[in-house]
């Protein structure tokens, strides 16, 4: 069963991806720098505004509000894409003996996958579910045991609004 997408609404969308069998790709600093710098590049450019992000070892959760124009699903896809390329050329120079985990049989053609295929998303339905999503993000590494405070991780957006 295909779960429906609801664009073109103007929501703000809590999404979800998660890398190719939830391995830590995304626990290495140079990996976060790419992801997060891709982030906000795509989104500048395809005029997202991006409300919260977190980048944990194994996933990366975002509160986005995209242009009612847009297709989010689109949009995920090209992150996705940009982000697996330049992430699979990193490992390949810094740590090669990973790469093969990241294969795939792909219609008969050995490939290789950064992110698994699907994400999971929500339509915030109100300002509440908004901060509630925005929460989850910026507490994820506090429930996952990598900080004590969220402020200490620097792979999110807390900091963006505990400096206001």
């Amino acid at each position: 069963m295909r779960l429906k997408h609801y664009d073109h609404d103007g929501r703000a969308r809590f999404i979800t991806f998660c890398t190719h069998k939830r391995l830590p790709i995304l626990e290495n600093s140079d990996l976060c720098t790419i992801v997060q710098e891709q982030l906000f590049d795509i989104c500048r450019t395809e005029c997202v505004d991006i409300l919260a992000f977190v980048i944990m070892p194994d996933h990366l959760h975002a509160v986005f509000v995209p242009p009612v124009t847009m297709k989010l699903g689109l949009f995920v896809g090209e992150f996705k894409r940009q982000t697996a390329k330049t992430i699979l050329a990193r490992l390949r120079e810094v740590r090669p003996q990973s790469v093969p985990e990241l294969e795939v049989m792909r219609d008969g053609t050995v490939k290789y996958a950064v992110w698994q295929r699907r994400c999971f998303d929500r339509n915030c339905r109100s300002e509440d579910e908004v901060w509630q999503a925005v929460e989850y993000c910026h507490f994820n590494p506090v429930a996952r045991g990598l900080v004590a405070d969220p402020a200490d991780w620097k792979w999110s957006s807390y900091n963006w609004y505990a400096d206001e």
